[in-house]
Protein backbone atom coordinates (compact mmCIF):
# COMPACT_ATOMS: atom_id res chain seq x y z
CA UNK A 1 0.00 0.00 0.00
CA UNK A 2 2.94 2.28 1.01
CA UNK A 3 4.34 1.81 -2.33
CA UNK A 4 1.10 2.46 -4.23
CA UNK A 5 0.84 5.82 -2.07
CA UNK A 6 4.78 7.00 -3.43
CA UNK A 7 3.98 6.21 -6.99
CA UNK A 8 0.96 8.50 -6.62
CA UNK A 9 3.32 11.43 -5.11
CA UNK A 10 5.81 11.00 -7.53
CA UNK A 11 3.21 11.48 -10.30
CA UNK A 12 1.38 14.23 -8.29
CA UNK A 13 5.37 16.10 -8.27
CA UNK A 14 6.08 15.06 -11.79
CA UNK A 15 2.83 16.49 -13.09
CA UNK A 16 3.49 19.95 -11.00
CA UNK A 17 7.02 20.44 -12.68
CA UNK A 18 5.41 19.83 -16.38
CA UNK A 19 2.30 21.93 -15.85
CA UNK A 20 3.98 25.33 -15.17
CA UNK A 21 5.64 26.98 -18.11
CA UNK A 22 5.74 30.29 -19.78
CA UNK A 23 6.08 31.25 -23.38
CA UNK A 24 7.12 34.30 -25.03
CA UNK A 25 6.76 35.46 -28.59
CA UNK A 26 8.61 38.72 -29.50
CA UNK A 27 8.93 40.53 -32.95
CA UNK A 28 11.85 41.91 -34.25
CA UNK A 29 10.22 44.43 -36.48
CA UNK A 30 8.71 47.46 -34.92
CA UNK A 31 9.48 49.35 -31.38
CA UNK A 32 7.67 48.30 -28.32
CA UNK A 33 5.35 50.80 -26.63
CA UNK A 34 7.27 52.86 -23.92
CA UNK A 35 5.55 52.80 -20.51
CA UNK A 36 5.45 56.29 -18.94
CA UNK A 37 5.77 55.50 -15.95
CA UNK A 38 9.10 52.79 -16.12
CA UNK A 39 7.30 50.48 -12.60
CA UNK A 40 8.75 47.65 -14.11
CA UNK A 41 11.59 45.88 -12.77
CA UNK A 42 11.10 42.71 -14.90
CA UNK A 43 11.90 41.82 -18.54
CA UNK A 44 9.80 44.19 -19.49
CA UNK A 45 11.17 47.05 -18.24
CA UNK A 46 10.76 50.45 -19.80
CA UNK A 47 7.55 48.61 -22.06
CA UNK A 48 3.97 49.36 -21.69
CA UNK A 49 2.31 45.50 -20.66
CA UNK A 50 -1.28 45.19 -20.84
CA UNK A 51 -2.08 41.96 -18.25
CA UNK A 52 -4.90 39.54 -18.90
CA UNK A 53 -5.64 36.98 -16.00
CA UNK A 54 -8.98 35.47 -16.87
CA UNK A 55 -10.80 32.21 -17.26
CA UNK A 56 -12.28 31.35 -21.05
CA UNK A 57 -15.10 28.95 -21.69
CA UNK A 58 -14.58 26.98 -24.30
CA UNK A 59 -17.33 23.96 -25.40
CA UNK A 60 -16.03 20.20 -25.84
CA UNK A 61 -16.26 20.48 -29.70
CA UNK A 62 -14.16 23.83 -30.31
CA UNK A 63 -10.79 23.09 -31.12
CA UNK A 64 -9.80 26.81 -30.48
CA UNK A 65 -10.13 30.29 -29.20
CA UNK A 66 -9.39 33.45 -30.56
CA UNK A 67 -8.90 36.82 -28.20
CA UNK A 68 -9.17 39.88 -30.35
CA UNK A 69 -6.65 43.08 -29.39
CA UNK A 70 -8.11 46.12 -30.34
CA UNK A 71 -7.32 49.85 -30.58
CA UNK A 72 -7.66 51.05 -27.43
CA UNK A 73 -5.60 53.48 -25.14
CA UNK A 74 -3.64 50.68 -23.49
CA UNK A 75 -3.04 49.01 -27.73
CA UNK A 76 -2.90 52.77 -29.49
CA UNK A 77 -1.71 50.53 -32.73
CA UNK A 78 -3.64 47.34 -32.09
CA UNK A 79 -0.32 45.64 -33.45
CA UNK A 80 1.64 43.24 -30.71
CA UNK A 81 5.35 43.40 -30.50
CA UNK A 82 6.04 40.77 -27.35
CA UNK A 83 3.41 38.27 -26.26
CA UNK A 84 4.00 35.79 -23.15
CA UNK A 85 1.41 33.05 -22.09
CA UNK A 86 2.01 31.33 -18.60
CA UNK A 87 0.21 28.04 -17.73
CA UNK A 88 0.26 27.31 -14.25
CA UNK A 89 -0.84 23.87 -12.29
CA UNK A 90 -3.84 26.05 -11.18
CA UNK A 91 -4.69 26.50 -14.71
CA UNK A 92 -4.10 22.65 -15.66
CA UNK A 93 -5.76 21.44 -12.82
CA UNK A 94 -8.68 24.08 -13.54
CA UNK A 95 -8.81 22.30 -17.15
CA UNK A 96 -8.54 18.75 -15.97
CA UNK A 97 -11.66 19.31 -13.77
CA UNK A 98 -13.91 20.68 -16.16
CA UNK A 99 -12.50 18.53 -18.64
CA UNK A 100 -10.54 21.30 -20.93
CA UNK A 101 -14.20 23.35 -20.68
CA UNK A 102 -12.82 26.04 -18.93
CA UNK A 103 -9.05 27.22 -19.35
CA UNK A 104 -7.37 29.69 -16.81
CA UNK A 105 -5.22 32.25 -19.08
CA UNK A 106 -2.29 34.85 -18.10
CA UNK A 107 -1.32 36.59 -20.90
CA UNK A 108 1.19 39.65 -20.93
CA UNK A 109 1.48 41.68 -24.13
CA UNK A 110 2.82 44.82 -25.73
CA UNK A 111 1.67 46.85 -28.20
CA UNK A 112 3.96 48.40 -31.55
CA UNK A 113 4.87 52.10 -30.71
CA UNK A 114 2.44 54.41 -32.93
CA UNK A 115 4.69 55.66 -35.95
CA UNK A 116 4.16 59.08 -37.08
Amino acid sequence: MKKHIKILALICICFLFVSCYSVRLRSINGTPQPDPLMSRDDYYRGMQVVELDTVIKIDITSKDFTYLIKETDACKTGKLHTVEFKNTFGGSLLSVVTLGRKRKMKVKYVCMKPTN
